[in-house]
């Protein structure tokens, strides 16, 4: 970790910043369920799934199919740089400033590292749609907005739950004892 992510770490963030991000990401995922549902993931008729005989460039231009891309990029850029992903500087320049400042700050890496499981969950659904999986697409999508929406709504983060969960037994987060 560099000494600026250490620092970062030591101040923490607002934690209504990630669940202003996950409101955006919820309703993004909830309009790609909806996509996914009347698209070429679920679509069938008498000879069976269409999308097993969907072609490659079908699979990759359904509507769906591309909207979860761009979420997928979106969590990719919450991983790699999560100043500078767009729902995070909408919330740091035009909600944070209207804001009382919060009375308590939470350690960035359990929210980076949800962003992490969202781009997997995401990753997933993409890979599977393009291999001609029905379904996968749009329950990939409903996992990933099922988590978005606990996040946004209760403030209950699956993926800051899974880090804490790891970190506890030492998976990641620590630096493991040296073996002997």
């Amino acid at each position: 970790m560099s000494d600026s992510a250490d620092a970062s770490a030591l101040r923490g963030i607002d934690p209504r910043g990630p669940r202003f991000v996950a409101g955006i990401t919820a309703l993004l995922l909830l309009i790609d369920v909806f996509l996914g549902l009347t698209g070429l993931s679920t679509a069938s008729d008498s000879s069976g799934w269409a999308i097993t005989d969907a072609t490659i460039t079908e699979r990759v231009l359904d509507p769906a199919f591309l909207l979860l891309l761009a979420i997928a990029l979106l969590f990719l850029w919450g991983v790699l740089s999560p100043r500078t992903a767009p729902w995070a500087a909408l919330y740091r320049t035009a909600v944070a400033p209207r804001l009382a400042r919060p009375t308590d700050l939470e350690d960035p890496r359990p929210p980076r590292f949800a962003q992490g499981v969202g781009l997997f969950v995401t990753a997933i659904g993409l890979a599977l749609q393009l291999l001609g999986v029905p379904w996968a697409l749009t329950i990939a999508a409903a996992m990933a907005f099922v988590a978005a929406f606990l996040n946004a709504a209760f403030g209950l983060c699956l993926g800051c739950q899974l880090y804490l969960l790891l970190q506890r037994v030492g998976v990641i987060g620590r630096a493991r004892p040296a073996s002997a």
